[in-house]
C-alpha cells in the first residue's frame, strides 16, 4: 500500500496548477484521518530503528539515517497531545520537507493519495480552538468521513525546528 502511495506521490508533483484541487496524502492517527499537501511529502517509509537523541523535546523520537542523511523523527501522536500507541505493521514514517529541512513524522497508518475539490473544505470550527487547532487549516467533508487538513509548517515553531537541526 505505501509503495503504491509513493508511486502516486512521485507522479503528482506539479500536477494541478488551476488551484481548484487539493492533492493530499492522507494518514491516520488513532481514529482520526489527516491530510497534508502532497508537495511537502518526499517519501513514506516503514518503521526503522530510531536512534534516541539526548535532551531533545519529548515529541522527538530521535533520528534515522536515510540514504546517508540524518533525519529527525517526530511523533505526531505526542506532538498533538494524543496517547502513545504500540507501533505495528501499519506504522509509517512520512518524510516531509519543511523550509529546506527534511523531517520524518511517525503516523499510525498511511491511507491514500487524494485529489479533492477546494469547495468541499471548510475552515476549522471555532470549537476546535485548543492547542492543536493551530495546526489545522481546514476540514474536508468527503462522503461519510471527515479529513482534518494539517499545516505542517505550524506543527513546529522556529525554536523546535532549530532543535531538530541540531539533533540531526
Amino acid at each position: 500500500m505505501a509503495e503504491e502511495i509513493m508511486e502516486q506521490v512521485g507522479t503528482q508533483e506539479g500536477a494541478d496548477e488551476s488551484g481548484d484541487l487539493l492533492q493530499l496524502v492522507s494518514f491516520k492517527i488513532g481514529d482520526e484521518e489527516f491530510g497534508v499537501d502532497i508537495l511537502n511529502v518526499r517519501e513514506i517509509n516503514r518503521m526503522v530503528e530510531i536512534t534516541r537523541v539526548p535532551k531533545s523535546p519529548e515529541f522527538v523520537e530521535g533520528v534515522i539515517n536515510l540514504r546517508g542523511k540524518v533525519i529527525p523523527i517526530v511523533s505526531l501522536r505526542k506532538r498533538m497531545g494524543m496517547p502513545e500507541k504500540e507501533q505495528d505493521k501499519d506504522t509509517r514514517i512520512v518524510v516531509v520537507e519543511l523550509e529546506d529541512q527534511l523531517i520524518g513524522f511517525v503516523v499510525d497508518a498511511v491511507s491514500e493519495v487524494l485529489r479533492i475539490s477546494r469547495n468541499i473544505t471548510e475552515p476549522p470550527p471555532e470549537t476546535a480552538s485548543g492547542v492543536d487547532a493551530e495546526y489545522i487549516t481546514g476540514i474536508a467533508k468527503m462522503d461519510e468521513r471527515l479529513l482534518i487538513l494539517l499545516n505542517l509548517n505550524r506543527l513546529l515553531d522556529v525554536g523546535e525546528r532549530e532543535a531538530l537541526k541540531e539533533a540531526a
